[in-house]
C-alpha cells in the first residue's frame, strides 16, 4: 500500500497542481492532508476545489479553523485574512466546519496538524528558545497523548522529517506543499527556512511487516504563486516563495 502525505498547502494551487500530477504518475490513490490548506495570499478557493476534486482525506489546522472563528475586527485589520474569508464563500467555511482535528485510520495511522492538546503547537520541534530543536521522545509521545498508532502524522512546522521514536513508532511530518519559508511570533519568535521554493510531500510505502518512506521535492511554477502574493501586498510571502528564505525587513 502507498500512501501520499501532504500538509500546509496554504491557498498555493500552482505548487499542488505539480503534486498530485507527481502522486498521479506513481499511481497512488491514497492521499492524507494534514490541513493548513487556504490562508494565504494565492488561491484559496481553487485550492479547496482542486481537493475536492482528488478526495483527498482531510483534517483541520490551525488556520483553517482560524478562518472559521475569525472575528470582524480581525478581518478589518488582516487584508490577507479578509481576502482568504470571502474567496472561500460559504459553502466552503461549512466544509471546514466538518472537518476533524485528528483522525486513526485503521489503528494504523494517526492524523494530527499539530498536537493532540493544541493545533498551534509544533510535535517534533520545540522552539521555546528561538531556534528550532528536536524534541526528545519522551515530550513527543506526551503531546500525541500516548497514542499507540505505528505511524504518526503530522504538519504545521513546514519541516519535512522522519523521525523514529523509542516506542517503534514512525513520526513522518512532510513538510509544505505551498510555503518553504516563514517567521511567526508565537509561542515566541522564530524562523523556518527550506532555502528551496520546491513543494514537498512524503510517500510512505507498506507492504506486510514492511515500510518505506520517500520525501518529495516538486518543481512547479513558483514566479505565478508569488505574482498572487504581490497583488495581495504580501512581498513577505512572495520571497519566501521565491528564495525557500524569510525577507530580511528594514
Amino acid at each position: 500500500m502507498q500512501i501520499a502525505i501532504l500538509s500546509d498547502i496554504h491557498s498555493n494551487v500552482y505548487a499542488l497542481r505539480e503534486v498530485i500530477k507527481d502522486i498521479r504518475n506513481r499511481d497512488i490513490e491514497v492521499v492524507l492532508n494534514l490541513g493548513n490548506m487556504f490562508y494565504g495570499p494565492i488561491e484559496p478557493r481553487a485550492t479547496y476545489e482542486l481537493i475536492r476534486e482528488n478526495k483527498f482525506i482531510n483534517i483541520c489546522g490551525n488556520q483553517d479553523r482560524e478562518i472559521l472563528e475569525a472575528s470582524l475586527d480581525q478581518l478589518e485589520n488582516n487584508p490577507t485574512l479578509k481576502y482568504v474569508y470571502e474567496d472561500l464563500g460559504e459553502e466552503v467555511l461549512y466544509w471546514i466546519q466538518d472537518l476533524q482535528f485528528e483522525k486513526i485510520i485503521g489503528g494504523t495511522y494517526y492524523m494530527v496538524h499539530g498536537t493532540y492538546f493544541d493545533d498551534t503547537q509544533y510535535l517534533l520541534e520545540d522552539i521555546s528558545l528561538g531556534e528550532v530543536k528536536l524534541r526528545s521522545d519522551e515530550e513527543i509521545i506526551k503531546l500525541t497523548d500516548d497514542i499507540k498508532t505505528p505511524f504518526i502524522f503530522c504538519g504545521h512546522s513546514h519541516l519535512p522529517r522522519v523521525h523514529k521514536l523509542n516506542s517503534g513508532q514512525i513520526v513522518i511530518n512532510p513538510g509544505s506543499v505551498g510555503l518553504q519559508a516563514y517567521e511567526d511570533e508565537l509561542p515566541t519568535k522564530h524562523k523556518i527556512e527550506n532555502h528551496t521554493p520546491d513543494a514537498a510531500y512524503t510517500i510512505l510505502t507498506v507492504e506486510e511487516n514492511q515500510y518505506s518512506i520517500e520525501q518529495v521535492r516538486v518543481a512547479y511554477d513558483f514566479e505565478k504563486a508569488a505574482k498572487k502574493a504581490e497583488e495581495r501586498g504580501r512581498e513577505d510571502w512572495a520571497y519566501a516563495l521565491r528564495e525557500g528564505k524569510v525577507i530580511n525587513k528594514k
